[in-house]
This record gives structure tokens, C-alpha cells and sequence, in this order.
């Protein structure tokens, strides 16, 4: 389907591919009919009957999803709807986020499909916010991971951009990244480095190492980009010593809320955080409808 144009004006800025996502939406909405129809709708509510949905935060967040929103509406036939607050935005409790106007049995169709988005990518960019303000006063930036739910990681990425953190790389062939069954496989870490740069020179490449002679070994063959597994906050600022700026420093396992600012004052570039799209809890939003 083609949405409409102020959609895709939307979804362009927000950096969304409307062919994946619409992929994806018409996915959950079969899900929810299972091939058959709304029997609880069909029963009770006339065929020709309209009403508005009012979309609320019950709790207060960092808002996340409304082009999806829009898009899940849009594929179920409605286009009447005012977007009240936009993406990105900190809302406190009980606020006015959307509002649909059109076909009752419509509405309700989109209803579970539109707040499973909605609260799924709002809870990321809230906890991905209180990552970010915990290493506000840092050089440090937050970055997320491919610990992804499977098929929706643009979108999770994208919640993750309006809490306002930063993307890793979206998929195997994007960048390369060096892990320790890699270096295993490889013989040495500075091998691995060497084989994927003569491979693939021109892709960014990020190198995994699990000791400070690792570190040494990859920063002398000329990486610029390297990621500290689990080490401790000791041995991160003791990294940042040894690189003395010749590489980018990216701590990672072994972080929680609790201890971002203490890695993120040791002076590394990034704290990657599997947990943004992982373990984010969903923001309560709820669907109120009322008729005209």
C-alpha cells in the first residue's frame, strides 16, 4: 500500500523504511486475526459505527513510535488522526499522545497491534534516556547492540536514537567486529585484525579484546576502534592510558545503571548496553475510545 503523504514525510525523517514496516505490521495484525475476524467486535459493535481513540501514557517516559503508530492505523483504513506529541519527547503521566477518529471496529483492529509498538519502543528510549543522563556529564556516549528482538531492530535502534543514544552496527555485513571465537578461530587477536582488514579494508572495524596485552597487540597493528569485554572500571582506566588517544575505547559487559558514570569517567569513547533493547520494561500506554 502507499500511506499517505505526510506518513511518509514521517517516516523518511525518521529515518523508517515504509516497505519493512509495513511488512512487519501486517505481520502482528494477522497474528491477531489468525485468518479469520474480530468475533468480540463483529458481535457487538455496528458495522458502520464510528468513534475517536485517544491514545495516554499512564506513566510518565520517553515517547517512542508514533510514525508506527500512524502506519498501523493507516493499514487499517484509518487516515483521520492528530498526532498530539512527538517522538523524543520526555511526557510526563496521563498525557494526550494521538488522537483517530474512524470506523469503531477499525480502531479496535489496530488497537493491540499499535500499543504493542508503542509500548515496546517507548520503554526502550526511557531506559535508554536514564542511561544517557547517568553519563550526562561525560564524554562518554551509549550505544546499543544487535541483542535485538528478532525483526523488529530498526525499530528497537530506532527507540534507542530517540532516548538519545547511539546505534552500533545494524547487521553482520555493515561493519566488522571481532570476537573472541574470531580471534580463536583466527590464531590471535592481531591476526584476526590483519585478515579482516586485508578482506574487507574499506568497513569500519571494531575489535573485541579480554586483556590489557590484547589491547596493546591490536592498538600497534593499527586498530581505532576496540571494545573492552568485561573488564573491570581499573582496567578500562588503565586502557585509556595505554591508548593515549590512538583509538576510540568501547566498555562493554558487567554495566548497569548503577556503575555507567564510574565506567564512563575512566575516559572511554562508548558504553555499549545490550540491555536498551533487551531488557527495556514497555511504557504503559493505553487506547481510550469515545464515541462522537
Amino acid at each position: 500500500m502507499t500511506f499517505s503523504k505526510a506518513l511518509e514525510e514521517l517516516l523518511a525523517s525518521s529515518k523508517l523504511d515504509p516497505t519493512a514496516l509495513e511488512n512487519i505490521i501486517r505481520i502482528a495484525i494477522a497474528e491477531d486475526l489468525h485468518g479469520a475476524s474480530d468475533v468480540t467486535s463483529v458481535a457487538t459493535i455496528p458495522e458502520e459505527q464510528s468513534a475517536v481513540a485517544e491514545f495516554w501514557n499512564r506513566k510518565p517516559g520517553v515517547i517512542a513510535g508514533i510514525p508506527v503508530v500512524c502506519a498501523v492505523l493507516e493499514i487499517c483504513g484509518i487516515t483521520d488522526y492528530e498526532i498530539k506529541k512527538n517522538d523524543g519527547e520526555s511526557i510526563p503521566a496521563n498525557s494526550l499522545l494521538l488522537t483517530a477518529k474512524g470506523n469503531t471496529q477499525s480502531l479496535l483492529l489496530a488497537e493491540r497491534s499499535a500499543l504493542n509498538f508503542f509500548g515496546r519502543l517507548s520503554g526502550i528510549a526511557t531506559l535508554t534516556k536514564s542511561w544517557v543522563d547517568a553519563v550526562a556529564d561525560t564524554k562518554a556516549a551509549i550505544r546499543d547492540t544487535r541483542k535485538t528482538t528478532p525483526g523488529l531492530r530498526e525499530l528497537e535502534k530506532y527507540a534507542v536514537r530517540m532516548g538519545g543514544g547511539e546505534n552500533h552496527r545494524f547487521s553482520l555485513s555493515d561493519a566488522a567486529l571481532i570476537k573472541d571465537n574470531h580471534v580463536l578461530a583466527a590464531g590471535g587477536v592481531a591476526n584476526a585484525f590483519n585478515l579482516v582488514k586485508a578482506k574487507f579494508p574499506n568497513l569500519p572495524l571494531e575489535v573485541e579484546v579480554d586483556s590489557l596485552q590484547q589491547l596493546r597487540e591490536v592498538v600497534d597493528a593499527g586498530a581505532d576502534l576496540v571494545l573492552l569485554d568485561n573488564m573491570s572500571i581499573e582496567e578500562c582506566r588503565a586502557a585509556v592510558e595505554i591508548v593515549a588517544g590512538r583509538a576510540k575505547l568501547e566498555a562493554s559487559g558487567g554495566l548497569i545503571l548503577n556503575n555507567a558514570h564510574a565506567y564512563a569517567k575512566t575516559g572511554v569513547d562508548y558504553l555499549a548496553v545490550g540491555a536498551l533493547t533487551h531488557s527495556a520494561p514497555v511504557l504503559d500506554i493505553g487506547l481510550d475510545l469515545r464515541m462522537e
